[in-house]
């Protein structure tokens, strides 16, 4: 197949739905195709285990937008959805970002449509707008800083106590750091799918089958849930926190992704993703999951799909995450 022919499928696809020879090494090959076009794959800890093994770095929303904006590389390919990508793209303009399916996508940050967002902006001139990163550029183009759940609590505390805030897009996040802070922000009404899916009665069973098990959750999660948890964290600081705890046994309330560098980290340690409520469902984000080792290899090995993105846009999403990243170094969560 030529460049042309793999434009074509992925027209019709957002990803290039093309067989892969299974007799290939798709491990090895990866490895040749990063040294051969200066590659380097940013892995959320949602993606699939052998993508993370894969994956020259790990980590949640703030560290690899940090990753993103010091990386020396020529190419980066972004496991994990399109906002990230997207973030990426911002961050480096003159490099070539490769996401392996562009269906990845966000249910929270489609929960923030971009021209309704504007709307409620201009209803409250009076706030700024601090954004979660989960969200599209065309949102963080309209938001005054970005942040993380890794720094958020840090963004929200260096602004003067009386500044009116709208936060956005997650309302559970939202309403978890309006309590940490003693703010009260105005809320964005979007959520994550995946965090809202939790069953309490369900985590509450468990935890008598498990009476020794910590119950460690993301602050994506509802607030029924959160009241329960004996650790409230980012995907990062929930991994930190199971490695340094004596507790050896957790329920873990997030993407089930994680689950796999928490046993790396801790091989003695038992990890019980927390069950949804729906019996049918499961904790794993679908649009994560699109990414696979096999769209990983054709990505690289064609160079699609790319981010691109019109350079007005970009400018104006990346003064938020400047100043994201500004106070973020000043508090001391990144260098």
């Amino acid at each position: 197949m030529n460049i042309i022919e793999a434009k074509a499928v992925l027209d019709k696809k957002g990803f290039l739905d093309v067989a892969v020879d299974p007799s290939l090494d798709l491990f090895a090959e990866i490895e040749k195709l990063k040294k051969e076009t200066n590659a380097i794959i940013l892995a959320h800890y949602y993606q699939e285990a052998d993508i993370q093994d894969l994956a020259d770095y790990i980590g949640d929303s703030l560290g690899l937008a940090q990753q993103a904006a010091t990386t020396d590389a020529d190419v980066i390919v972004f496991a994990g959805v399109h906002f990230m990508a997207e973030t990426a793209k911002i961050l480096n303009p003159t490099k070539k970002v490769l996401l392996p399916d562009l269906n990845a996508g966000c249910s929270l940050a489609d929960s923030a449509p971009a021209a309704a967002f504007k709307k409620f902006r201009e209803d409250h001139p009076d706030h700024i707008v601090i954004s979660y990163i989960n969200c599209t550029a065309e949102v963080k183009a309209l938001s005054d800083i970005i942040c993380t759940s890794g720094n958020v609590e840090k963004i929200i505390e260096s602004l003067p106590k009386d500044q009116k805030i709208i936060f956005a897009p997650d309302r559970n996040l939202g309403a978890y750091v309006n309590k940490l802070t003693g703010r009260n922000m105005l809320l964005w009404d979007g959520s994550c799918q995946v965090h809202e899916i939790f069953s309490l009665e369900k985590i509450l069973s468990l935890k008598k089958q498990h009476p020794e098990a910590l119950l460690l959750a993301h602050p994506e999660c509802e607030e029924i849930i959160l009241k329960e948890a004996d650790f409230i964290g980012s995907t990062t600081q929930i991994l930190k926190y199971a490695t340094n705890s004596p507790a050896r046994e957790f329920i873990v309330a997030t993407e089930a992704g994680i689950l796999h560098q928490m046993e790396k980290d801790s091989p003695d340690k038992v990890f019980i993703p927390a069950p949804p409520s729906n019996a049918c469902a499961c904790n794993d984000c679908p649009y994560m999951k699109l990414n696979t080792l096999e769209k990983l290899y054709l990505c690289m090995k064609y160079q699609l799909p790319e981010i691109k993105m019109d350079e007005s846009l970009r400018l104006a999403a990346k003064k938020p995450i400047d100043k994201m990243m500004e106070i973020s170094r000043k508090a001391g969560l990144i260098k």
